[in-house]
């Protein structure tokens, strides 16, 4: 016993394991190579949060959000306002229309950039945010599914339901329903 006890010392003593230490040389550790992925996926998901910035707003930031929502609902009623300005005061829609004519053409153009700008700038940002949100679905997808799983296999009308076992004829008594006497009657009065 003395020889194989050292011999089991020298192999496995003092904590250590020889021969898993070697293999692991020339095959990678299972269960540490899963704790590595949990912990570079863990990462990478504080990482994506941090970067799509899903942390609590400040109160300037919601007001900066509201300010930058109204040139598109100001230019549309401005756009709606015009009209109606034209059908209801002809004479002081032209006057106005007369001072537009005289704006320099390069301001035109000036205005047509800053806008188109402003635009662009905010389709990307939106853009992102969907992005964003369709990545925050497709995270929630494994579990919908299961479920929606789950609850198909709570339908009174899925099979199994009512664990006939082998019998097909009491599998088929289960899914198809029975007469109503109420509407057997209602129809034997309206005939």
């Amino acid at each position: 016993m003395g020889i194989m006890s050292e011999l089991f010392g020298l192999v496995f003593g003092g904590g250590r394991n020889v021969i898993r230490e070697t293999a692991e040389v020339f095959r990678e550790n299972a269960e540490a190579g899963a704790e590595r992925a949990q912990i570079m996926q863990t990462a990478t998901m504080a990482q994506f949060a941090a970067e799509y910035g899903l942390q609590q707003r400040g109160g300037f930031d919601r007001i900066m959000d509201g300010v930058n929502r109204l040139p598109r609902p100001a230019l549309a009623l401005g756009t709606l306002g015009l009209f109606g300005a034209a059908m209801v005061n002809p004479l002081w829609f032209a006057g106005r229309m007369q001072g537009i004519a005289l704006v320099p053409e390069p301001l035109w153009w000036l205005l047509g950039v800053i806008v188109s700008f402003y635009f662009g700038a905010r389709h990307q940002v939106k853009n992102q945010q969907f992005q964003r949100d369709i990545a925050e679905t497709m995270v929630r997808v494994p579990q919908v599914m299961s479920n929606i799983t789950r609850l198909q296999e709570m339908r009174a009308d899925s099979p199994g339901a009512a664990k006939a076992g082998e019998d097909a004829q009491v599998t088929l008594a289960v899914l198809e329903p029975e007469a109503n006497r109420a509407l057997v009657d209602w129809r034997a009065l309206r005939a």
